[in-house]
């Protein structure tokens, strides 16, 4: 089924004024205009995150909703694809954050803006909590997963979503900087367009 409604998670230090998310909304404002689109900015708690997110689609219909994440998006995109059993699509996923990010304890900025913000210790417990063990139906993700990733083994992303559908990407980066190249795979996926 066409889904209805579409969320999209953007990364660690990232925000909705990310390329990828600016150019998701672009592609749903033009191609389809009725398709409900939340790109919320995420809390740097995890478990705020978490709790915003499921608030915020608590009246959503779990058979024509999908989530697209990326990076650490995309571990939150599991997690809550876990819990509500819907499809998701996702970009250079982490896999571990709870050990990728306890060296960003502290203050750091975002990517998109000046603002300043923490990252407490105890963020680093809540992410390692909320890890999914198996994932019950491999069936439901997509990943594009990037050989070129400077940040994230692309190899412990492959092994992680074994079962899924997987796009490995040979180069590219963290960001997935041909984004573009790769979008019409993941609408296709998602159920939004015809395959590419």
């Amino acid at each position: 089924m066409t889904p209805t409604h579409l969320l999209y998670l953007h990364g660690f230090r990232s925000s909705p004024q990310s390329a990828k998310a600016k150019r998701m909304a672009a592609w749903a404002k033009k191609h389809a205009p009725r398709l409900t689109w939340w790109c919320p900015q995420l809390p740097p708690s995890p478990r705020e995150a978490i709790e915003v997110l499921l608030k915020g689609v608590a009246e959503w219909p779990v058979d024509r909703m999908a989530i697209v994440g990326s990076s650490l998006g995309g571990f939150y995109a599991t997690v809550l694809a876990e819990r509500l059993g819907c499809e998701a699509g996702l970009i250079n996923p982490a896999v571990d954050p709870a050990r990728d990010l306890a060296k960003h304890i502290g203050e750091t900025t975002a990517w998109h803006s000046e603002e300043r913000f923490f990252f407490l210790p105890e963020y680093v417990n809540q992410l390692r909590e909320m890890r999914p063990t198996e994932l019950a139906d491999p069936s439901h993700y997509f990943a594009i997963i990037a050989t070129g990733d400077e940040v994230l083994d692309w190899r412990e992303m492959s092994a992680r979503y074994l079962g899924c559908h997987l796009r490995i990407v040979e180069g590219s980066d963290h960001a997935l900087s041909d984004f573009d190249t790769h979008l019409p795979h993941l609408l296709h996926f998602l159920g939004l367009a015809p395959s590419p």
